[in-house]
């Protein structure tokens, strides 16, 4: 349209009578559904489960471990091995001596038998333990949600249907409007691979952590799991991977909240009197825009006068309608900034034409007067 809304003519040149009898003789009904959903996802707790991934695996390749002394007296023909410490034992414990030959052997009834065994059950260990489980709970959680972007939706539409008199003149109306939004950030994306695939990669590189030895060990002995807050070792504190570990640990920990937003709105609209009144005139607009080609209507300067200032009050009755709650003076100053610009605009335009109007005239009188008869 460019500029002026040229419709606004063709109601000014329009017959004021026959505006009167389009709005006596109106009926209408009009229906607009409306549905909002927006959701703004947060991959956060995925980018930084991807980045850690590798060092749980160099912690569970190479764990932390000790040694147990598992002590039991035994008869001496069950005995594995003697030990410095059997005979430590024994010569504590003579009664377990049977007889001592004479060149000086001791033959024992029963010695002390060690078995020392390795055991994964260490606080370190059952620390990565723990965190393993918490993000196994926490994308089942994330995927429950099933949000895999960011995303606007936005649809409304709306039917309306007219049917008014003019005279003999039958008019009836009817339109359906749809519009829609739909926007897919794709935020999730990361190296060419969507949520999804990024959660199922992460899922079965879990899954490749919870096969080995310590994991399965510790699952094992059903080990307690470990709670905040957390002992501060030397390993903790000083290790690399344990560093990245306790780094995911904390965000895990620190996600109090779903930081993913949903917003849904979805609502039908029947009976707001502005909207109908509004669609009401795009009836009219319509009909009068129709109406225009018919040889009817050149209105005298009276009739045209009339119209322009029943269209300009209907204009500011909307305008008031529309910002109710703006204060009075804030609108008409509103309005008188609107009406400058605009008068403005006009007397620009008009000085624009005069200028080139008389240039091109005093080129015309410029090539007459260069003319000669030869």
């Amino acid at each position: 349209m460019q500029g002026d809304l040229k419709i606004l003519d063709v109601y000014k040149n329009s017959d004021a009578s026959k505006v009167d009898k389009f709005d006596a003789s109106l009926k209408s009904s009009y229906s607009l559904a409306s549905n909002y959903e927006k959701i703004e996802a947060d991959f956060a707790w995925l980018d930084i489960m991807e980045d850690t991934i590798k060092y749980l695996d160099n912690i569970l390749r190479n764990p932390n471990r000790f040694i147990i002394n598992d002590e039991e007296v035994v008869n001496v023909e069950q005995a594995r091995r003697i030990t410095v410490e059997s005979i430590k034992h024994l010569a504590k414990h003579t009664n377990y001596i049977q007889e001592i030959e004479d060149n000086g052997d001791v033959r024992p009834s029963k010695v002390l038998n060690i078995n020392k065994d390795e055991s994964f059950n260490t606080y370190e260990n059952r620390l990565i333990y723990t965190l393993i489980n918490n993000m196994r709970t926490f994308i089942d959680f994330k995927v429950s949600k099933n949000i895999t972007a960011s995303t606007l939706k936005d649809e409304k539409k709306c039917e309306y249907t007219g049917v008014t008199k003019i005279g003999a003149e039958k008019v009836s109306y009817s339109f359906v409007l749809n519009a829609k939004t739909d926007v897919d950030k794709k935020d999730g994306f990361r190296n060419g691979m969507s949520v999804e695939q990024r959660i199922a990669r992460l899922k079965l590189r879990i899954s490749d952590l919870t096969n080995m030895p310590v994991y399965v060990a510790l699952a094992k002995e059903h080990v307690a799991k470990v709670i905040p807050p957390i002992k501060k070792t030397n390993l903790i504190l000083k290790n690399t991977n344990f560093q990245y570990a306790m780094k995911l640990w904390d965000f895990i920990q620190n996600y109090i909240k779903d930081e993913d937003t949903v917003v849904r709105d979805k609502k039908l609209i029947e009976e707001d009197l502005n909207l109908k009144e509004m669609l009401d005139d795009v009836f009219l607009l319509n009909y009068l825009a129709v109406s225009s080609i018919n040889n009817e209507g050149n209105l005298d300067v009276q009739a045209r006068a009339e119209t322009v200032e029943s269209l300009t009050n209907k204009m500011i009755e909307k305008i008031v309608q529309l910002n109710a709650d703006l204060p009075v003076d804030k609108m008409l100053e509103s309005i008188g900034e609107k009406v400058a610009v605009v008068k403005n605009k006009k007397e620009a335009s008009l000085a624009e034409l005069e200028r080139k109007y008389n240039e091109r005239i005093q080129i015309y009188i410029d090539k007459i007067n260069e003319f000669s008869f030869r």
